[in-house]
């Protein structure tokens, strides 16, 4: 067994003592201590304990100098590792700490709004949007919403590879919006209804105002119809249709109250849509009606209004003509408006049974 030990070592030694050699020579070993016969007889006794006598340095055999030496190349290259490990963790924490987020606020429902203001390139806005969401997931939040004027369009297929779809779109923005946690989506969808004005205006001659559009579903009928509109954004449904009727006849009008609604559906790019019918007092009645919309406007006989065949034969009209007809007899109340003010400061309107007006707000 020791022969066989030996011939075996003495096939290895050359390389190991190469390897040693080589090993001296490089940087990281070249700043060690020399060896000294202190050092040396240290290490080896640390391995050879058993021996009593000592063999001094110049009588050692070549598998104890190489044993040393690798020995003591090991230790060195594991301290070398360990520090390379720890240079390592603590690069990794600085480029933690240096990680750059997408500026938002935080609204009302858990979530945050991220407002795209200064122009970005696609490939930076990734992983910084990336690196945001993985940081709102930590903190809890429940919805990112994504505000993109028109000029930053080139960031759209980016937020889109990261989870993120459209929900609603303005003249000048794009909302984006994506839902965080597990759990169902409660976010709620674009806006679900259009809204629209319809103005009944009489005269003391009991002649109301009616109009023939040039365009539309009404175009060619020959129907004599009320002056109707689109609500504005922001805009109250007593002013909308004031304006509609200066805009389509050029009537000044004061607004009186609603007399009636109606709700429909998929009428609008799929949307609902909801038509308040206004009573209006004409304040003047010289009609100067709008050449790229309406093809006629003029003030007719009420009763010749209601027995139109296309108002006799349609519901929703042939009910909307009687009511018109009911309160110009004064038999009908609609609903007037009152202005209140919201928790945020803001006009609002509430429409109810005018009768009720005066007991409502001195009570």
């Amino acid at each position: 067994m020791q022969r066989s030990r030996a011939s075996a070592f003495n096939l290895v030694y050359p390389y190991l003592l190469l390897l040693a050699n080589k090993t001296l020579q490089t940087s990281s070993f070249a700043a060690a201590p020399p060896v000294s016969r202190t050092s040396c007889l240290g290490r080896v006794g640390a391995v050879r304990r058993s021996e009593k006598k000592k063999t001094p340095l110049g009588h050692r055999s070549p598998a104890s100098l190489t044993g040393e030496r690798l020995s003591f190349l090991v230790r060195n290259r594991t301290i070398s590792t360990s520090s390379v490990s720890i240079e390592k963790q603590v690069l990794c924490q600085q480029r933690v700490q240096q990680v750059e987020l997408l500026s938002s606020v935080n609204d009302l429902y858990g979530g945050v709004v991220v407002n795209i203001e200064k122009p970005i390139d696609s490939e930076d806005f990734s992983p910084l949007l990336r690196a945001s969401m993985s940081h709102w997931r930590q903190q809890g939040k429940r919805a990112v919403w994504i505000k993109l004027p028109i000029e930053h369009v080139n960031l759209v297929e980016a937020a889109v590879k990261e989870g993120f779809r459209y929900h609603h779109a303005e003249p000048d923005y794009l909302m984006l919006v994506c839902w965080l946690p597990k759990t169902a989506n409660t976010i709620p969808a674009n806006a679900s209804h259009r809204v629209g004005v319809g103005a009944f205006v009489m005269n003391s001659k009991r002649e109301v105002l009616v109009v023939q559009e040039n365009s539309g579903y009404f175009k060619g009928t020959g129907v004599w119809k009320l002056p109707t509109g689109v609500v504005d954004e922001g805009e109250d449904i007593c002013t909308a249709a004031v304006r509609e009727v200066k805009e389509e006849t050029g009537i000044d009008t004061e607004f009186v109250e609603v007399l009636a609604f109606r709700q429909s559906h998929k009428s609008f790019f799929g949307k609902s849509d909801l038509l308040f019918i206004c009573m209006l007092k004409p304040r003047t009645f010289h009609i100067e009606k709008q050449n790229l919309e309406i093809e006629a406007a003029q003030w007719m006989p009420i009763e010749d209004y209601a027995a139109q065949p296309f108002n006799q034969k349609q519901d929703l009209f042939n009910y909307v003509a009687k009511i018109c007809l009911s309160k110009s007899e004064k038999n009908y109340v609609g609903f007037s408006p009152l202005a209140t003010t919201t928790s945020f400061g803001e006009t609002s309107y509430l429409y109810f049974n005018s009768q009720d007006m005066k007991h409502l707000v001195t009570s």
